[in-house]
């Protein structure tokens, strides 16, 4: 009789347990998913900064010579280049945040050309990181245009004409120095297999600079990477 009694009651209280656990675990789940991909309701923006000449050698090595590609690497000489304006969490972000976009129409999608340079670019951004912003299109892109302004590249990485090794460090300093009030918490680099990819800096929904320890623990861990020179002049 001892027996089944202990195990009756461990049986007890293994199943308390169990329900105790469920209900922690789905109380956390709904507080998450109730802001998860909400428009509007975010931490900080990401502006991400794409070394143009980058993405050009690693599309051309893969062979793809999509129109987008042939727009973005062809006479044209782009260094950094707007790749979007991204909502997040501090843990984590949002993505794809109304089923049925608001449709971008032709004029806005031109007058972004100069620091997005690819129309398919630009509609892809404004789908799976736009809607997340709370904001109308127009108003989006208004704010990637303040963000991008607001941010000063660095005189040396302007007019690359050769290629140039760099360590991330070096690059986060130069723009560190390049725009007061931002702080090496703020801004992050990502690479390739021995690209640099981009520069991201953190900006809260102020557009001001803020730290974002997130982003910058996945930063690129290479001592050093490549930056392809400028293309087309």
């Amino acid at each position: 009789m001892f027996r089944p009694m202990i195990f009756a009651r461990l049986l007890v209280f293994l199943t308390l347990a169990a329900s105790a656990f469920m209900t922690g675990s789905a109380g956390t789940a709904f507080a998450q998913d109730r802001r998860q991909n909400a428009p509007g309701e975010f931490d900080f923006y990401v502006l991400a900064l794409s070394w143009s000449p980058s993405f050009c050698e690693s599309a051309s090595e893969r062979g793809n010579s999509g129109r987008s590609q042939q727009i973005q690497c062809g006479g044209r000489p782009f260094s950094f280049v707007v790749h979007g304006l991204w909502p997040q969490y501090e843990r984590g972000f949002p993505e794809y945040c109304q089923k049925s976009p608001e449709w971008v129409d032709r004029d806005l999608v031109n007058s972004m050309l100069n620091l997005m340079p690819a129309s398919g670019l630009i509609v892809n951004e404004w789908k799976k990181h736009g809607t997340c912003s709370g904001l109308k299109p127009r108003a989006y892109f208004e704010s990637i245009r303040k963000a991008r302004a607001a941010v000063k590249i660095p005189e040396e990485f302007l007019q690359l004409s050769a290629p140039k090794m760099v360590a991330p460090d070096e690059l986060e300093n130069a723009f560190v120095k390049a725009n007061p009030g931002l702080s090496r918490s703020a801004i992050s680099v990502t690479c390739d297999s021995r690209r640099l990819s981009e520069v991201r800096i953190c900006m809260s929904k102020e557009l001001q600079f803020r730290a974002c320890e997130e982003i910058d623990r996945r930063a690129c861990q290479r001592k050093e990477v490549l930056m392809p020179p400028v293309r087309g002049g």
